[in-house]
Formats: C-alpha cells, structure tokens, sequence
C-alpha cells in the first residue's frame, strides 16, 4: 500500500485545512480605489429615478440612453479584451450581441433590473443568464469583475470590504477561504450557511452583512432558492491547470500587465482562457498581496470558472504537506485531491505490474 493511500482516512478525519496553503488575513493591501471609468453607473440611475425633468425636453430619455451606452461600452471592452487574449469566440460575440443589444434598447436597463430584476434583462434579445447577472451587477455596484480581472486590476478584497460589518481583514479570509469575488456570491455565501462557518461571522454580524447586502444590490423579487452549485471535478481544474502552467513555460500565452504590485507596468502575468464542457475558464497566477510575500507568484494559479448557476473560482496549488506534497492541490478541496491521486494510481498500478511480469520481446526470442 501506497503513503498516500496510508494516509487517506486520516485525512479524510482531518477537518482542518493544511495552514502552509491557507492565506493567513492580511493587515492591509494598496487600495486601488473604484477606476473612473465605472462610477456614476448607480449615481446616474438616481439621477434618472429622481427624474429631473427640470432640463430641456427629452432630457430623461438622454439619461437613459447615455446609461445604456456606457454599459454597452463596458460589454464590448470585454470582447475587446478576449478576443485580444485568444478568450472563447463564442463569449466574445455573446457580449458583442449584448453590447448592441443594450444600444438599441428605448429602455433603461437600469429600470428593467430594478423593476423586473434579471429575468426582465434575460428576456431581451443576446442576454442570457450570465449576461444579465454581469449587467445586473455593473448596475448595482459601478463594477463588472470580470473586466476588473481582463485588464489585470481585479481587488476583489476592496469590494468586500466595503460592505459594512466586513473589515480588510475578514474579506481577506472570504476571499481566500471561500474563493468570494462579488457581492452577489457573498450574498450566497450568506444564504447557504458558508459564511456561518468563517469564524467572527455570529449571528448578529451575519444578519447585519444580508441586510446591507439587500440594500445595495436592490433586490426586486425575493432572493431566489439558493441552488448547490455543481462543483466541477478536481480532475477537469488540475487539468485546466496544466494547459496553463505548461503553456505559460513555452511563452504560449499572452501577457497582460496587472495593477497591482506592478510599479513599471510590465506585462509579465500571463492568462488563459479554455473551455471544458459547458464551463469557460479563465487562469492566472496569483498577483495577491500574499502570494509576493510568499514567493508564490509562479506556482499558486487562480481559475475563474462559469456555467449555468453564475461564475466562481478556486486556487490550485503544489502542496507542502504529507501525503500530498509536491502535488497539485484546489485548495479546500485536500480530500478530493487525495482520492483523485489515489484513484490515478491505482489505474496506473496493473499496468506497471504486467509490464515487470512480461518476459521482453528480446529474452522471449532468446528462448
């Protein structure tokens, strides 16, 4: 029997994840603060609901349209950016159709998300439920993620911390624990009893974070049945893992120039977009505060994943720890990683087994 496989039940018993992978909180990171470019999208929407309708006639169509165009901008930044980063041409023309989409629109999207929420932007042409949950945000909150991370200056941690009862320190610990990157998954952390089990979060706390988080992300409807996202396998993440790593080493991928911690603006952090199945995923090295104070800049790869119940993300790292070490590992998900390895093995074991029973071609000719 195998280390590894000797080692599996007690593994299995060990509910604590390795610490030496874990993140400890940060005291503090550069604040990159909110990019010019996305303010005023929740500030413009006031503006219209206020209905100032003391400037000139037709000053409020304007209003609607201007918003509706710079949401457009923002969408075809995106495909701007994945295109030029080999990203899936079917997303690229999917946020291009959007984009056109929201500038042929008399309405505001804006109205159509506080009205009729996301099912009232999926109805329109383009729009599908990834889409809408991305407008739907950028409405809500001036941010659309995942532009933040296209253009290397993503600081998920930021936005967590400034909902209120959540400080640097605990958003560090959500963002690395639980792999949170938006307000709305932080809100389905808080619904699905994750939260509950990241310690400082009681009772009181939790109620005060759902509350301020239904303030600011304006719920229309009532929050829908949280739905068990279907994890993908550790086997597709160790794998999309790979093709990064591997094709970061040939100098295959394209280069983007991150915000943070990147004092002369190089181009050094490389990305990957790949698709496996129904689930689009987008790779990166680590440029968190941690990973530099760790040297780990180059081993721990952060992967952006979508499918049908909204986008997430996880953390692959080389293990420093017995049984696993020297392997592979999606943190906070040890115990998979370790059946995986032993399931590999275990396929690969018969194999070697009948190849040092079998004579050789050249002893069996001898005979």
């Amino acid at each position: 029997m195998s280390a590894i496989r000797r080692r599996k039940t007690a593994m299995e018993h060990d509910a604590t994840t390795d610490p030496s992978t874990r993140p400890p909180a940060m005291a503090g990171s550069p604040s990159l603060g909110v990019p010019p470019e996305n303010r005023g999208v929740v500030l413009s929407e006031r503006s219209e609901s206020k209905g100032d309708r003391s400037g000139p006639p037709g000053s409020l169509g304007r209003l609607r349209r201007n918003l509706n165009l710079r949401i457009a901008r923002r969408l075809e930044e995106v495909a701007q950016l994945l295109e030029a980063q080999a990203g899936n041409l079917y997303r690229v023309q999917a946020y291009r159709r959007a984009a056109e989409t929201l500038r042929r629109l008399p309405r505001s999207a804006a109205e159509i998300v506080r009205r009729e929420g996301e099912p009232g932007l999926r109805r329109l042409p383009g729009i599908g439920e990834s889409l809408a949950r991305s407008i739907a945000t950028l409405v809500f909150t001036g941010k659309l993620p995942m532009l933040h991370r296209l253009r290397g200056e993503s600081d998920a941690e930021l936005l967590l911390a400034s909902v209120p009862g959540i400080g640097k320190a605990l958003a560090a610990r959500l963002h690395h624990d639980l792999g949170i990157e938006t307000l709305e998954e932080l809100e389905t952390a808080a619904h699905d009893g994750r939260l509950r089990k990241i310690a400082g979060i009681g009772y009181k706390r939790l109620a005060a974070i759902t509350d301020s988080l239904s303030a600011r992300l304006g719920r229309v409807r009532p929050l829908r049945a949280i739905r068990k996202t279907a994890e993908p396998a550790v086997a597709e993440i160790l794998d999309v893992d790979r093709e990064y790593r591997e094709k970061s080493a040939s100098g295959a991928l394209r280069m983007i120039a991150p915000r943070r911690f990147n004092p002369n603006h190089d181009a050094w952090l490389p990305i990957l977009h790949a698709v496996r199945g129904e689930r689009h995923y987008m790779a990166l090295f680590s440029n968190t505060a941690h990973a530099h104070q760790m040297g780990k800049t180059r081993d721990w790869v952060v992967l952006y994943y979508d499918g049908r119940d909204g986008e997430r993300q996880c953390t692959v790292i080389t293990s420093q720890r017995d049984p696993l070490t020297g392997k592979r590992i999606v943190r906070g998900r040890e115990v998979e990683c370790l059946d995986y390895y032993c399931d590999t093995e275990s396929a690969s074991a018969p194999v070697a087994e009948n190849r040092e029973r079998e004579p050789s071609l050249d002893h069996a000719a001898s005979r």
